[in-house]
């Protein structure tokens, strides 16, 4: 006799394996978790992850597959409609196997497979947003002085060169005029590239 690829032969042939994971893989979709042998929770295992990943898909094709595994109709709809969904984000591994000791009578080892929880994602998902967000906020902290200081430096170097150029009254009027024209560009110019800068930023995101 061939020598199964895929783990030990479970029940008495083929064909009764077959039907002992589709009825493990329907209970497990209507209920989220099961409890079972660990040899049938590492075979059921990839089977539901493969279900998962026709639901994903959603085609017509698709369920015709799955319905050849599950055949209650409300599981299916359950699977394309609720769960599927759930995991469109995420690429695979969609169970999970937890060893609970052996069972009391035959000693035989015992799992809990379930699917796993996909709100962990976008709790991951809005965390990393949020640390981007705070980097790029303390970005801008750091930024904003340096444009300050570029404004007071451009302030002075307009002050010194008038103050030069400057000898009488009237001519000292007209560079504090001068002056506060300088002042005011150079605030405007800072304003203008904090707004491109943020701009960038939004698109970035």
């Amino acid at each position: 006799m061939p020598q199964p690829s895929k783990g030990p032969r479970l029940g008495g042939g083929p064909a009764h394996e077959r039907l002992m994971l589709a009825n493990l893989a329907t209970a497990l979709f209507q209920h989220g978790r099961i409890t079972t042998t660990e040899a049938k929770a590492k075979r059921l295992s990839p089977l539901a992850d493969r279900m998962v990943t026709f639901a994903k898909r959603g085609d017509l094709h698709a369920r015709r597959k799955v319905m050849t595994v599950i055949r209650d109709k409300a599981v299916v709809h359950e699977l394309f409609t609720e769960i599927g969904p759930q995991y469109a984000g995420r690429p695979g591994g969609y169970t999970r196997i937890t060893k609970i000791g052996p069972r009391k009578g035959d000693n035989a080892p015992m799992a809990v497979i379930e699917l796993v929880e996909p709100m962990a994602e976008a709790v991951v998902t809005e965390a990393t947003s949020a640390t981007k967000r705070a980097a790029r906020d303390a970005e801008a902290a750091a930024a904003a002085p340096s444009v300050e200081e570029q404004i007071e430096d451009a302030s002075e170097a307009a002050v010194e060169e008038v103050e030069a150029a400057a000898e009488t009254p009237e001519a000292q009027a007209e560079a504090a005029e001068q002056i506060e024209a300088a002042q005011e560009q150079a605030r405007k110019d800072a304003v203008e590239g904090l707004k491109e800068t943020a701009d960038e930023e939004s698109k970035d995101a």
